[in-house]
């Protein structure tokens, strides 16, 4: 069993396949795979770890786990336990189909594929002419019609000893930034932080799902991200009342189609019509990104977002969004900066919802007009911060300040509170910059 992305023991096909293939007998493997280590940062690196570690205990210490290319290290263990087929779940990333092929052209042995990341496997949904979807909508709607098999019994197996083999271990975490709190990672995590969401704060998911102040998320991205939780396993257990954040895990399988579609869409524009949009070079291209990085721009919900994903390799959604648009809109550099710097530090980071999620706001993706949606970051503030508890929890600068004026800091008559940043723009006039720089590009297309 090769363990990918799918990293439990519940409700995992290419398992119960592998473990009928094999009369019950199973080698477990992890492969620590050159080209996923090396772009992905140390947060992410040290979640992986974690979770490996987990699942080498559910495994009695069986889990092989050596470094390589992956046609290399299975090839080598089919060959030393005489293995009659490798199993594993079809991965639909540019890197991953690609490195599958490659796989089962090297293999001795079949390489089985069974079951996805995902609810629906990306490419199995269609629109009436036969193409793939690219408005959300319309995805969602196919999506939820076609639904999706039941939950997947445990198997039961018998994990191989793995005393006998060579083993590379599992890594230590990398260095971590001081006061780092990374989540709790692996199976049993992952269903406690489920039924803790279920069994009470769904309910409210309506309504507080857009308030960084609450705790009105599931926090579960992190667990779909390493599949220690399958998102088959959370729609069996939604009630039709849920049907808001049904659609939210729809959100990631949508952008997992669209990539599969467009593997180009992973760091190019999906509209390639705006490629020509205008950006910022040179040391203030480089100022301003340092600035939005640290969380320094002078704009509070800004800042708080950035330092809150500096200090827990996470960042709450509608948080995401403002950051991002502020970014591209307000600071117009591009989107690819984003996505890179939110891949180095997320712990839940997905190459697909990353990259489409930075498109959706910077209006290159699959929204047909959302380059006119700008967030003015003092009004999303006001609006889903209203107390200004977020803001206090990660700008402590900003702590003495009331709720009438911690959105908008240099309103007060004292100025600013010490060792707060000044605005690096005016959001007023960039927004301004950024329509003019749209309409132009659009002038000259036409």
């Amino acid at each position: 069993m090769w363990f990918r992305r799918d990293l439990r023991l519940l409700d995992n096909p290419a398992l119960a396949a592998a473990t009928e293939a094999g009369d019950g007998s199973v080698l477990g493997v992890f492969v620590l795979d050159p080209a996923l280590l090396h772009p992905s940062g140390a947060p992410r690196l040290a979640v992986l770890y974690r979770t490996l570690r987990v699942l080498d205990s559910q495994l009695g210490g069986n889990l092989v786990v050596r470094r390589g290319r992956p046609e290399t290290v299975l090839g080598a263990l089919c060959h030393e336990v005489v293995a009659g087929s490798v199993h594993c779940a079809a991965d639909f990333g540019p890197y991953g189909a690609a490195r599958d092929q490659a796989v089962a052209q090297a293999l001795p042995v079949p390489l089985v594929r069974t079951g996805s990341a995902y609810a629906v496997p990306p490419g199995q949904l269609t629109n009436a002419s036969g193409a793939n979807f690219s408005v959300y909508s319309a995805f969602y709607r196919a999506w939820f019609a076609r639904g999706w098999p039941e939950p997947v019994p445990a198997a039961r197996t018998e994990w191989l000893p793995a005393g006998e083999l060579s083993c590379d271990g599992i890594p230590a975490d990398p260095p971590l930034e001081p006061g780092l709190r990374l989540p709790e990672v692996g199976e049993p995590a992952a269903g406690q932080a489920w039924r803790a969401f279920r069994d009470g704060p769904i309910e409210r998911y309506r309504h507080d799902r857009n308030r960084p102040d609450l705790a009105g998320t599931s926090r579960m991205s992190v667990h779909l991200k390493w599949g220690t939780v399958h998102p088959r396993t959370l729609l069996a257990e939604l009630e039709p009342r849920h049907e808001v954040y049904r659609k939210e895990l729809a959100w990631r399988e949508f952008y997992a189609d669209v990539l599969h579609h467009r593997p180009d869409s992973a760091r190019e524009h999906y509209r390639t019509e705006l490629a020509g949009l205008p950006h910022p070079s040179g040391e203030l291209a480089r100022q301003r990104l340092a600035a939005w990085a640290a969380g320094r721009t002078g704009y509070p919900i800004v800042d708080a977002g950035m330092r809150q994903l500096l200090s827990e390799g996470w960042m709450h959604n509608r948080v995401r969004m403002i950051v991002a648009s502020f970014l591209v809109k307000d600071l117009h550099l591009p989107w690819q900066a984003g996505a890179r710097h939110f891949s180095a530090h997320l712990v839940d980071g997905d190459l697909a919802s990353n990259a489409h999620g930075w498109q959706w706001v910077a209006g290159t993706g699959t929204d047909p007009a959302p380059y006119f949606r700008i967030f003015n970051p003092s009004l999303q503030g006001q609006k889903f911060d209203p107390a200004g508890d977020y803001v206090r929890r990660y700008v402590p600068e900003l702590a003495g300040l009331p709720a009438s004026r911690i959105h908008e800091p240099w309103r007060g008559p004292d100025g600013l509170p010490p060792g707060y940043p000044d605005r690096i723009v005016d959001h007023a006039v960039e927004r301004a910059a950024a329509l003019a720089d749209y309409n132009a590009l659009r002038g000259t297309r036409s």
